[in-house]
């Protein structure tokens, strides 16, 4: 936890004022501005991403890695969104699990070893966890959510 302390801190130093927030909760509706929209965080955490989900796999992926017991993110839909992708960059191997209206979805290395879900999302509320392999491992990352599809999200910037 330590190193994800320093981390955090090197973060908030290295950056413009305007981009220090990390583990932000966002509320969209459909045609949200910007598009896409990115959120920032620390991966990993202690406690396994199959205890959280509830279970070891979802249709869109296994469950694996560990993750903090509170989630990252919140994120509140304000409608239904007919096509969201929800993409998870960073320069280390991440995993992913998503719990709200309808139950919890896992996914890992969507694209190259970075995980996402894409589809239809019903309104409501969405706990975001994003996790690392190794536990207690901390690296940061970005999330990226999109109304289009992201042929090429290009590389991991922070």
């Amino acid at each position: 936890m330590v190193a994800g302390a320093l981390f955090i801190e090197a973060l908030a130093q290295a950056q413009p004022a305007q981009s220090q927030q990390i583990f932000e909760n966002v509320t969209i509706g459909s045609k949200f501005s910007p598009d896409p929209m990115t959120i920032k965080g620390i991966s990993g955490g202690s406690v396994s991403a199959r205890s959280v989900a509830g279970r070891a796999e979802t249709p869109t992926g296994p469950c694996v890695g560990f993750v903090d017991q509170p989630p990252d993110h919140t994120i509140v839909l304000t409608s239904f969104f007919n096509y969201l992708s929800l993409q998870v960059e960073s320069p280390e191997d991440t995993t992913l699990v998503i719990s709200g209206p309808g139950g919890s979805w896992c996914n890992d290395d969507l694209q190259g070893k970075n995980p996402g879900i894409a589809g239809q999302w019903l309104a409501g509320t969405y706990k975001v966890w994003v996790g690392s392999y190794d536990k207690s491992n901390y690296q940061p990352y970005i999330i990226r959510m999109s109304e289009v599809g992201l042929l090429n999200p290009g590389p991991y910037r922070r």
